[in-house]
């Protein structure tokens, strides 16, 4: 028995036994690596111990292939919602965050508004809010989780985490809305789940969880979380993958990926040396 289709069958022949397939003979792939074919589930098992190696390889390229086609392009979020320009990074710096709507307007657009005597918000048009008001802004958040708002939830979250907006610092509270938003699809509750993981201080340090939501983050185009991945490839002595991970960044955006990258500096590097959001 070999991994590879037998001889004279091409690829539609039972990797096991080599029957040929047919209108009789229904031959179905390997579900994990997709190499080989199966005209039943007894083959399937018989060939599973001489697969096993080459499946597992190829499940690893498989994966590989995802992680670095994928997340090339910024999320819907990154993006200002007055000249839909991307905003650059790291996006605290040029942003600002309306709490009225939940959206990060380009600081261009905010002192372009401002200066056209706009002093309401640039999007949704409510009344800024007077500072220190916390309890609206609460308000606002705590409606908009009523209605499972993803963003509203992460930043709810961020509240608890930092102890802002009145409310006493909670980061257990913060973990379990960051895992429900990203639940509901928050690409950056995704990032800062894999931060907590790395961090050790509501749940035990966990490289291996941290890097599992990382991954999950950049493959929908979160830019930082890729540049993670690089930093911890590097840390592991892979330089190769740390090189993708911090081109991909890089073409994105991110500076300290490009300066990794000229530099030659990656090993050794700590993932937190990535511009973070909890």
């Amino acid at each position: 028995m070999s991994c590879a289709p037998c001889e004279g069958g091409g690829d539609e022949a039972c990797a096991t036994c080599g029957k040929l397939g047919s209108d009789a003979v229904k031959l179905k792939n390997c579900n994990a690596c997709r190499l080989v074919k199966y005209c039943g589930v007894d083959c399937q098992r018989a060939h599973r111990k001489l697969h096993r190696k080459a499946c597992k390889q190829r499940m690893a390229e498989l994966k590989d292939e995802q992680l670095y086609s994928q997340g090339h392009e910024r999320p819907e979020g990154d993006f200002c919602p007055i000249c839909t320009l991307p905003i650059p990074l790291p996006m605290e710096k040029h942003s600002v965050f309306m709490t009225c709507c939940l959206k990060q307007i380009c600081r261009g657009c905010h002192v372009a508004a401002l200066k056209r005597g706009m002093f309401d918000c640039a999007f949704c048009r409510t009344p800024t809010p007077i500072a220190g008001n916390d309890a609206d802004v609460l308000t606002t958040f705590q409606t908009r989780v009523a209605k499972k708002d993803p963003q509203a939830i992460l930043y709810l979250g961020r509240a608890y985490y930092h102890g802002t907006f009145g409310l006493q610092k909670d980061t257990r509270r913060a973990f379990q809305l960051y895992t429900e938003a990203a639940e509901l699809g928050s690409v950056d509750a995704l990032f800062s789940l894999g931060n907590a993981y790395e961090d050790g201080v509501v749940v035990g340090q966990d490289m291996a969880k941290a890097a599992e939501f990382w991954t999950k983050a950049a493959m929908q185009g979160h830019v930082p979380a890729r540049a993670n991945l690089g930093w911890l490839e590097g840390q592991k002595g892979n330089h190769d993958r740390a090189a993708r991970h911090f081109l991909i960044s890089a073409k994105m955006g991110h500076k300290r990926s490009l300066e990794t990258i000229k530099n030659c500096s990656w090993q050794g590097l700590q993932p937190k040396s990535s511009t973070r959001r909890h």
